[in-house]
Formats: C-alpha cells, structure tokens, sequence
C-alpha cells in the first residue's frame, strides 16, 4: 500500500459511521494516517475506540462515510484483507503464547520451513536469526531468544509484537492502549519503540486513554466522545493542558464549575473555564497532521 493522490495518506477516514441496529457506535469521523507520523486517538471508555478499531483492522464494515487505503475506496470483510493491505493491528491480549520461545512467537501462525514436500520441517535456525535481526533493527536485544515469551516484562512483549508486524509487512501499525496496564517505566519502553516504528515510515495510529503518554510521541490528535471526533489537531495546535482538559471531559466540568463550588470541601480553583477549551476549527479531514 503505497499513498497516492490523497495528500500522502495510507489510510483515510472521510465522515464514517457505524451502526449496530439502532445503536449508533461513530458518527462522522475524520482521520488520516500519514507514513512517518504518529496518529493518537483518546477517549475514556465507552468513547468508540474499539469501534474504530475494528473498522480499520477490518473486523467490521463502516456503515457510512468512505474508507480509503492508498487512495483506493476499501471495506474490509476480514483482518486478512486488512493485512494484505499493510495494516497490522496490536491487542492488548497480544496474540501470543506466554509459554512458547520469543522466536516462536515471532512466527507464530507465520512458521518458516525447509526440505521437500510432503515432510518439511520448520526452519528453526532461520527463524531464530530472522528473529533477532528484526528485534535489534528495532533497537530490542535480548539475550536468548530460546526464553519463554511470559519472562520478559510487559513492555518487552509489546515490543516483540510491534517488531514482528513490521517485519510482516506492516505499513499501518494500530496500536491498542500498549501502555494501559504498564508501570513508569515499562510504558517509556513502548514508547520508545512507536517512536522507532513511526522513525521506519510506518503510519502509526495510537490508541490510548492516557494524554501524557499521547503527547510524547503523538504528530496529531484526535479525541473522541459518544463516538463522535471532539477533537482533531495537530502537536502545533493543542498544549497538553488542553489536550488533558478535553479528554477528561473538560467542557462539562467547565459548565459544572460555578455548582461545584458550592460544595464544601471540594477546590475548584484548577478547573477550566469554558472560554479556555478552545478547539481548533476542523479542516476537512483529521489528517492536516503534517
């Protein structure tokens, strides 16, 4: 999948729904991932998220609006077609065997062989050295590959799945809350390899509830609510404060203030005025994200 006549995008949402029967999940959603940019989207729960996901990994179809890739007019019916199109999709579950070696893994559903047929055995030295060449071109060097996926740490594991999409292919890479259940620490090692993968070309489309982690690495950000894009800016025209404010519901604690100063005990003083949840005027699509 190669961008074309879209202003460089590999993927482009223009007004996309989805409907489950009665129950509208999105509605008029814009977003655009560029190579090379990192695309955040925030929402507390509940906010469409995991709608939008699926939509663009291909487990479910948009119900209206356009989905492009590379320019093209696309409607998944299945994450195979999704893949087959560059975009890789990064779970929290992981998709992977805690028990299995980290080169397992790597390969797992994926498995390189050798010899005729019908008795071909798997190429386990190949894979074991296709498997650390990919993980430390991604900067991850780990000492025995032979060591069960479940002993590395969280962000570790993150890590090795980031890697492997790459090495399959992947020109998308959708990443869905990496960071939610890490400490400090284990969350800077995700991090630091979303940045690597955006430093590869990849698109990278980052979900995740959490502004902090968002804006150190985030070109663009788009925040939804109710399913619906509240938000949509670029790293030039949003401050983390403000960023913060609207993915926490800022407008409605705003309205709320004068009523909640009049409860005894609770300080009202770091709240936002309405007048400083200011929201950059929208531009067609999301994807004006440089």
């Amino acid at each position: 999948m190669t961008p074309k006549d879209d202003g460089g995008a590999l993927v482009e949402l223009r007004g996309v729904g989805k409907s489950y029967g009665n129950i509208r999940a999105l509605s008029g959603v814009d977003l655009s991932v560029r190579p090379g940019r990192v695309t955040c989207v925030l929402g507390d729960n509940g906010a469409g998220k995991s709608t939008l996901i699926k939509i663009i990994s291909g487990l479910h179809r948009h119900t209206e609006g356009e989905f492009l890739a590379g320019g093209e007019p696309v409607s998944f019916s299945s994450p195979r077609e999704a893949l087959d199109r560059g975009i890789a999709t990064v779970y929290q579950d992981l998709a992977t065997v805690p028990l299995m070696p980290v080169w397992r893994n790597f390969f797992l559903g994926s498995e390189l062989t050798r010899g005729p047929r019908p008795v071909r055995r798997l190429d386990i030295a190949r894979m074991k050295r296709t498997a650390d060449q990919e993980l430390r071109a991604m900067g991850i060097v780990l000492d025995d590959l032979e060591q069960p996926l479940g002993t590395l740490s969280g962000g570790q594991r993150q890590s090795v799945a980031i890697a492997r999409a790459v090495h399959f292919g992947a020109r998308v890479l959708i990443l869905d809350e990496p960071t939610a259940a890490l400490g400090v620490r284990q969350s800077g090692v995700v991090l630091k390899y979303v940045a690597a993968a955006r430093d590869r070309g990849l698109g990278v489309v980052f979900i995740t509830h959490n502004p902090h982690h968002a804006y150190m690495v985030g070109d663009h950000f788009s925040v939804l609510r109710l399913g619906t894009m509240e938000l949509s800016a670029s790293r030039s025209e949003v401050g983390l404060e403000e960023l913060t404010n609207h993915m926490a519901g800022g407008a409605e604690l705003a309205a709320l203030k004068h009523e909640l100063a009049q409860v005894r005990g609770v300080d009202t003083g770091e709240l936002p005025e309405e007048s400083d949840l200011r929201t950059p005027a929208p531009t067609g699509a999301a994807g004006t994200s440089a």
